[in-house]
């Protein structure tokens, strides 16, 4: 695993620079603002720095890491991987990376960062207290800041306490062994605490990947189709994207192809209307070709479909239908909203029905409604769909934000 900070003055700068770097597929591990300090705090203004990670498809390859050439000037900011050294070329006067002997604990620590990204989080709470009962007593301040674990009996008891904590919060058991199992395999008995806390959090948030949320099309209009079940909030979501993406400056259109809920037409059309807008119902292939070209010259045109039982074929033929053409025409995403209180089992059939009409993101709804939040990534996992949004209330359109997995593990691994 590549682990690496990127400064910037915004969140999306920051990702920006990581993504042109290390590629599309590099998560963010941590944000924080960080602020002046001295008189400088009144010259310059402050500034984000995000941890990414980017998980390797292959063991490292030392030959394509040994010395690369680095600016003097900049060692500051160089990333040195776990299992490597900084040292000076006498020869070139330049800073370059260079492997550490391959010793036992380099091999076995291989990977893990050495930092505390999520561990002073989590073990502010009762996760420090439930290792108490494990038989392993944290350290006190004036100790070692992370309590070495010494013995084999310990360490299970540490990994049997995150285990249970991840099913505790229904995190599929299979997907915990998995995790843990790697854990075990990459880490030595005496790790320190925080090292293995760190480990875990790495891998969530990797498996959850970075959202993708709604872009600009390289050619106008961008055409979205939000699909889902009755009751999940799929109306309020689209006034809620709507709103922000109106007030981005955008040009904005409504559409709407439920023509079974005369209520659900009306409440997008009040928003449309709140929101000045245009807003349009679609019945018929025909109806929505028109509406393509109308509104051809619009940044995105967002479509509200009719709330129906997964099982209701018909309905679904009727949706494929409309996402068909519309790929035909135009770029076309498509987002299935869930709600985050819904049964596991039920989310599994809900997502294998819609995966029949299209690829889909996620956007999950109801996070006020909840306190287990395991079902999210089982089903991030299970349908390889990249997460996108998440809602919390009713308020437009404040109750919505982009997914953050940062936030979404802290929970997951007991953190408040």
């Amino acid at each position: 695993m590549i682990i690496k900070k990127y400064q910037a003055k915004t969140e999306n700068e920051a990702m920006n620079l990581a993504r042109a770097e290390l590629g599309d597929s590099c998560v963010s591990l941590n944000v924080k603002v960080v602020k002046q300090k001295g008189i400088m705090k009144l010259l310059k203004a402050p500034y984000v720095e995000v941890t990414v990670a980017l998980e390797e498809e292959s063991e490292t390859d030392y030959d394509s890491l040994i010395k690369p050439i680095i600016n003097p000037a900049d060692d500051r900011n160089i990333f040195k991987p776990s299992g490597f050294n900084v040292v000076v070329d006498e020869n070139t006067k330049t800073s370059v990376i260079e492997p550490e002997k391959n010793t036992e604990e380099t091999k076995e620590n291989n990977n893990v960062i050495k930092e505390d990204i999520p561990a002073k989080d989590l073990q502010d709470n009762s996760f420090k207290e439930n290792l108490n009962t494990a038989s392993v007593k944290a350290s006190s301040k004036k100790e070692k800041k992370s309590r070495e674990i010494k013995s084999d009996s310990e360490m299970d008891a540490v990994y049997e306490l995150i285990s249970q904590t991840l099913i505790d919060n229904e995190v599929d058991e299979d997907y915990v062994e998995e995790i843990v199992e790697e854990a075990k395999s990459r880490l030595k008995t005496n790790t320190p605490m925080d090292t293995v806390l760190s480990h875990i959090y790495q891998r969530l948030i990797l498996r959850f990947g970075e959202p993708k949320i709604i872009e600009p099309a390289e050619k106008n209009p961008k055409v979205i189709f939000f699909v889902g079940t009755t009751g999940v909030g799929k109306t309020t979501t689209i006034a809620k994207i709507a709103s922000k993406l109106f007030v981005a400056g955008n040009k904005v259109a409504l559409f709407t192809s439920d023509t079974y809920r005369i209520a659900a037409a009306e409440q997008l059309r009040s928003y449309a209307n709140i929101m000045n807008v245009p807003f349009r119902i679609i019945y018929t292939i025909d109806d929505f070709e028109e509406g393509l070209e109308t509104y051809k010259d619009y940044d995105y045109i967002l479509i509200d479909t009719v709330g129906h039982s997964h099982k209701n074929q018909e309905l679904k033929a009727d949706m494929k239908k409309f996402i068909d053409y519309s790929k035909d025409k135009a770029e076309t995403e498509v987002y299935l909203v869930l709600a985050a209180s819904t049964k596991m089992k039920d989310l599994i059939h809900i997502a294998d029905s819609y995966k029949e009409i299209s690829d889909y993101r996620l956007i999950f709804t109801k996070l006020d409604e909840t306190y287990s939040f395991g079902t999210i990534f089982n089903l991030r996992l299970h349908t390889n769909a990249p997460l996108s949004y998440v809602t919390y209330g009713q308020n437009v359109p404040e109750d919505i934000d982009t997914f953050k997995p940062q936030q979404i593990v802290k929970k997951l691994l007991g953190g408040e």
